[in-house]
């Protein structure tokens, strides 16, 4: 074959290509180049939806990118890819740098590479063995880049010491300055102790359980990043975590500014496979972040060995629709810390300077007596820099209220923000984005620190405080402890109001993603499921006897295990059960136990002499769960955050003198006790959220 072949502007390199692949994973590759050759990257969003496949979101997603591109890399600079693939982080590398040289063993990989970005003119691909290449390679690289590629060191280079040589090798090719970018797994992830399959190998714990089998492939922790580096003589390293993993990072975070807690969210890890959930790893993040543990349990790691960037911190609001597609980054420039928002598109930019002339017309508003506004001290048609303000957000003072259950204390600091936020309200200037995270808190000074989402208009303080309570409570359900109706009491919002509300903040939020899906909507979409472990035990550990509906009589004395017995019926695999009972005359209430374990039952039908005796109406119908209406005409829900739950019904008025027979049919299934005191609670407020 030809030693070159040229796709578009982009250059293949065939010299040390063995002429066949020994690396393919089959017809999907096939699936991706056709796509590559007959679609444009920004149809790529609709196709990933369509196709509703793993491996199309993974080599497809822009999201890749994110993690390459906050890296100070300029048109004055030359950078080698290893390991390029199907072209995943590529795009993003031409638009930086002024050549981009990749390496890659796959011809078809990199042919959907060449496709995807056959415009750009600065890309070189070089395929075969890197074995066979590296030796013919420049050696004047400002940056090399192993992007999910070093923990396959055993299989490109081999020996005793395949990491560190590996890193030796690429070190020669660079400039005394140069730097090189690793993005790796970390062995010990929380992700995988909560259940996630090991990303290569697609089995449970062989990371944690420090790989038994033998096998090519090897994550590390950090401690053991920096042995290989200090054994190949690295040392100047700059870890940084990105979350939730370096695959579709969204946020990255240093040593300079790590996670704080209610900040870890987004933990439904895993698209490819399914995976076990054994435990919430929110609550876990924050327990880790307590115990300044974080770097060690991060799901992934990104290094620079070399110069440390001035980034500490960088969010991608990339999942939005292209006129608000954002960054913002936390860096330190002269030693100072700065905030900067860069515009992600074309489309983005005008989003950007509108944030300047926001920040004087909310200043003018709120005139520094009830919010200080942070100010804009530079800006372009590209980005908007603002100084680093210290202090601990609102939502941080709001969990340590729940946290000491207090709730006085918690209802008085909302009734401090309602009142600083809605000053001036009759002003035609708003920041629909008033919530608790984006505002900080220094003594008595409180300071607006994000007002992208201002507004040239009225908005009433009611519907702003409601959306921010609204987010508050969405990010964590562990926030459901204070009175929810109070709060819209004191704000004088109705039920019917609040409907409105949530009607509104849906249409904002379909305005700001516009047609694309969240990476948690393309999860769902694949369908790999989430296992818990701890339901099925819940329900191994059930024996029959408990399974059992067990019904009560009482006769004008109340109820008695000597008047009741066991129904013969049993639940089927579903937890649906349906009997009948003769009921003697003289019963007054009749009292019936779904089952001996805390549950949510519906009851789908009870009856006596043809007669419904449900829904819940003139307080026939009591339990000691929490009951509601069901979604269907006499049917009732209910929730028992108890291991014996039981429902009780009048019948005094319609048994008659003989023949009574009750018919009943009803569906239980099992929950935790911790899952049913927190549906009860919020039955109990009825949130709707």
């Amino acid at each position: 074959m030809e030693t070159r072949e040229q796709i578009g502007k982009v250059t293949l390199d065939y010299t040390y290509y063995p002429g066949e692949d020994f690396y393919c994973d089959g017809a999907v590759e096939d699936e991706l180049l056709a796509i590559a050759k007959n679609y444009g990257e920004a149809e790529f969003p609709t196709i990933i939806e369509e196709r509703k496949s793993w491996p199309v979101l993974y080599h497809l997603s822009s999201q890749r990118e994110n993690i390459v591109s906050w890296l100070p890399i300029d048109k004055s600079m030359k950078v080698l890819e290893i390991g390029s693939g199907c072209g995943a982080i590529t795009g993003a590398l031409s638009k930086k740098a002024g050549t981009v040289h990749c390496v890659d063993l796959s011809r078809k990989r990199s042919l959907i590479n060449a496709y995807r970005h056959e415009n750009c003119d600065n890309v070189i691909i070089h395929v075969g063995n890197f074995q066979d290449i590296e030796p013919h390679i420049e050696r004047d690289y400002d940056c090399a880049l192993l992007i999910g590629v070093l923990e396959y060191g055993q299989l490109y280079i081999g020996g005793e010491t395949p990491f560190e040589d590996f890193l030796k090798i690429i070190r020669k090719h660079l400039k005394s300055d140069g730097s090189i970018v690793i993005a790796i797994e970390n062995k010990y992830g929380l992700k995988y102790w909560a259940g996630c399959r090991e990303d290569h190998l697609g089995t449970f714990f062989s990371n944690i359980e420090n790989y038994p089998e033998e096998g090519g492939v090897r994550t590390f922790s950090r401690q053991g990043l920096e042995k290989i580096f200090a054994n190949c003589g690295e040392t100047n390293s700059s870890f940084y975590y990105p979350y939730p993993d370096y695959k579709f990072m969204t946020t990255l975070f240093s040593d300079n500014r790590l996670p704080m807690k209610g900040e870890l969210i987004n933990n439904a890890r895993n698209y490819d496979r399914d995976r076990m959930q054994l435990f919430d790893e929110r609550m876990a993040f924050d327990g880790i972040l307590n115990e300044d543990m974080f770097p060690f349990f991060s799901n992934s790691y990104l290094v620079i060995l070399g110069n440390r960037p001035k980034t500490d911190y960088i969010r991608y609001s990339n999942d939005r629709a292209l006129p608000y597609q954002i960054s913002t980054e936390i860096l330190t420039e002269n030693h100072k810390r700065l905030v900067k928002k860069h515009a992600l598109s074309n489309e983005s930019r005008m989003h950007i300077q509108k944030i300047a002339a926001s920040a004087d017309a909310l200043t003018k508003r709120y005139d520094t007596k009830k919010l200080l506004v942070n100010p804009v001290i530079d800006s372009n048609e590209d980005s908007a820099t603002f100084p680093f303000e210290k202090g601990r957000n609102l939502s941080e003072l709001f969990d340590e209220y729940l946290e000491k259950d207090d709730i006085e204390g918690f209802t008085n600091l909302f009734t401090e923000y309602v009142n600083r936020i809605g000053y001036h309200e009759e002003m035609p200037i708003a920041d629909y984005d008033l919530v608790f995270s984006n505002i900080l808190v220094e003594q008595d000074t409180w300071t607006l620190i994000d007002y992208e989402w201002t507004f040239d208009r009225q908005i009433s303080t009611k519907e702003i405080a409601f959306r921010a309570l609204y987010c508050y409570l969405l990010e964590d359900e562990k926030r459901n402890k204070f009175n929810y109706d109070l709060i819209l009491k004191q704000l004088g919002i109705s039920p019917e109001t609040a409907a409105d509300f949530r009607e509104q903040e849906m249409k904002f939020q379909k305005e700001v993603t516009g047609k694309r899906m969240s990476m948690s909507e393309l999860r769902d979409l694949l369908g790999q499921p989430v296992i818990v472990p701890q339901k099925s035990l819940l329900k191994e550990e059930m024996s029959t006897q408990k399974k059992r509906v067990q019904i009560y009589e009482d006769k004008g004395n109340g109820f008695s295990e000597e008047q009741s017995y066991f129904v013969e019926e049993f639940y089927d695999a579903e937890g649906q059960i349906s009997f009948s009972v003769n009921v003697p005359s003289e019963t007054k209430n009749i009292r019936i136990d779904p089952c001996m374990y805390s549950c949510m039952a519906v009851l789908q039908d009870v009856s006596l002499n043809g007669i419904p005796l449900l829904p819940i109406s003139g307080k026939r119908v009591h339990a000691n769960g929490r009951l509601i209406s069901g979604l269907h005409e006499n049917e009732m829900m209910a929730v028992f955050a108890s291991e014996d739950p039981n429902i009780t019904i009048q019948v005094g008025d319609v048994v008659k003198s003989t023949g009574n027979q009750m018919k009943i049919a009803m569906k239980v299934t099992p929950v935790s006790m911790q899952e049913a005191q927190i549906l009860e609670k919020e039955l109990k407020r009825k949130i709707r959220l």
